[in-house]
């Protein structure tokens, strides 16, 4: 295949990848009629940085499949934020639709008029906006990735973070990225857009790793060195087997809220009688 096919392609498969990550929340949130757990900020972050990144792909003639890219990120986003009102807020379909209408409307009234504008201005070797488009995609979607940050290092854990969720979505930035590579002209500026979020999702897995993963391989070995010091403790306990039941994130954010709610579940629950 020729070049500008491959990065359509890849292109598709960015698209794709950043649909598959949100689709299954907008249809988890309709089913169970419920958005807890969900950050409305960072949907809105993603909401934005839509824009921007839409008017950066379209100005500098990307592949169809990444212009078409940022609208389905925008669309998704704004579908699951308008739901955190809606269910959470107990807002009305009217007083949803009220808000969410018209935020869309602007969002693609501000879009459309900086195409016109940028292109305008490319064409009378004006280019610095088209920079400022890309820094702004790059910081809404840092924006929305780096509230996860937040919340990891506020409660020392990684729980409630789905790391298919920031797979799926790192899988989208790398399948951009390859797009991106394989148009005609290298564009530095979009590498640059989706290259800071794929390096802030590594990031997460990282802080998987020293709070999830290192403590489990620790309990590990501190298991073996314990069983070699005292082999005779080594079936020891083992006719005793509790199971408990675990809290299961709602969503593919952090969910604070979950878990405290499943703590004073656990506190209160009345002890069985005989």
């Amino acid at each position: 295949m020729d070049r500008p096919t491959l990065s359509n392609v890849f292109g598709t498969l960015g698209a794709v990848c950043w649909s598959v990550q949100l689709i299954p929340q907008v249809i988890l949130n309709y089913r169970r009629q419920s958005a807890r757990g969900l950050s409305s900020t960072f949907m809105m972050f993603w909401a934005w940085a839509g824009v921007p990144l839409g008017v950066y792909n379209i100005v500098s003639k990307s592949s169809i499949a990444l212009q078409v890219q940022p609208q389905v990120l925008t669309c998704l986003s704004l579908a699951t934020w308008i739901q955190c009102y809606y269910y959470e807020h107990k807002w009305s379909v009217w007083k949803a639709l009220a808000v969410v209408l018209p935020v869309a409307s602007i969002m693609g009234g501000i879009e459309t008029a900086l195409v016109f504008a940028l292109q305008h201005g490319i064409q009378h070797d004006v280019r610095w906006p088209l920079t400022l488009m890309a820094v702004l995609a790059a910081l809404f979607l840092a924006l929305g990735v780096g509230e996860q940050y937040i919340s990891i290092f506020k409660h020392g854990s990684v729980a409630g973070i789905s790391f298919l969720f920031c797979g799926i979505d790192a899988l989208g930035d790398v399948t951009s990225i390859v797009s991106v590579l394989y148009e005609q002209r290298v564009n530095v500026l979009g590498l640059v857009i989706y290259s800071v979020e794929l390096v802030l999702w590594i990031g997460i897995f990282a802080c998987g790793g020293y709070y999830k993963l290192l403590p489990w391989l620790q309990s590990i070995v501190a298991g073996r060195r314990s069983r070699i010091a005292r082999p005779e403790d080594t079936f020891q306990g083992q006719t005793s087997i509790a199971i408990h039941d675990l809290p299961s994130s709602t969503s593919v954010f952090r969910t604070p809220s979950t878990e405290h709610e499943f703590r004073s579940r656990t506190a209160v629950a009345p002890s069985s009688t005989g």
